[in-house]
């Protein structure tokens, strides 16, 4: 009579091939949650605590005129605007006193859910003297940190921090801290105040712009601003 061979049982088998797959599934899951990062958010609830909206000056503060845009840093019209436009509208205008240029952050987080946290990192760098410097290369690069490219866009603007040789552990505690969430938040709510709906808006003393006016119209409209402004009365050094 023929014994029957044992059969070994698979249990042990099965259970390493479970095991291997809640590992790799955790590992996954690892993977993406790490390159996530945390939502910054605006409190509504700090609106009436807020401290006077200010922007990011360029130029001479005394200058007779004062250009206003209310940028969203995601935008990609805004970007159109900062490295096509905006070279010019410096070189021809703000650079040569006619006129000062005030940014003012205006995070549209609903569609851009990235844009607040590239407004904390330059915010960061204006702490360090670098704000314009940051923003140039913030616009240059939004396909690279944006919410199409990632959802850590963190880590592409602590590269462009290190680039701009920005003292990184002083960078770091800003951003971590949220130290400058509200003047970001009062930026935005003047921005409300003066019914912005989109980005780039910009005015040129109270005038509001319509989208893609160019900068020989700036111009002109800087001129006559101008003319209008009263003159500063020269001091008189004649002796009596």
């Amino acid at each position: 009579m023929v014994k029957a061979t044992p059969t070994k049982s698979r249990t042990p088998f099965f259970g390493l091939i479970a095991l291997v797959v809640v590992a790799g599934a955790a590992g996954i899951w690892y993977s993406i949650n790490a390159n996530k990062q945390e939502p910054i958010t605006l409190d509504p609830a700090k609106l009436a605590s807020l401290p006077p909206a200010e922007g990011y000056l360029r130029g001479d503060p005394n200058a007779p005129v004062t250009i206003m845009e209310w940028g969203d840093f995601e935008c990609p019209t805004c970007a159109s605007f900062a490295t096509i436009s905006e070279p010019d509208l410096r070189e021809r205008i703000i650079d040569k006193g006619l006129a000062n240029f005030r940014y003012f952050d205006f995070p549209i987080t609903n569609i851009h859910p990235n844009s607040l946290a590239a407004s904390l990192a330059a915010s960061c760098a204006a702490d360090q003297g670098k704000f314009w410097e940051m923003h140039d290369a913030i616009y240059n690069a939004q396909d690279k940190w944006n919410a199409q490219a990632t959802s850590n866009p963190r880590k592409v603007l602590d590269g462009l921090a290190q680039q701009l040789g920005i003292e990184m552990s002083a960078y770091a505690e800003c951003y971590n801290s949220q130290k400058n969430l509200g003047r970001i938040q009062a930026n935005k709510k003047a921005g409300d105040d003066r019914g912005v709906g989109g980005t780039p808006t910009i005015f040129i003393g109270n005038i509001q712009l319509p989208n893609g006016t160019s900068v020989d119209r700036m111009k002109q409209i800087v001129d006559s601003l101008a003319a209008l402004a009263p003159k500063t009365a020269a001091a008189d050094t004649t002796k009596k």
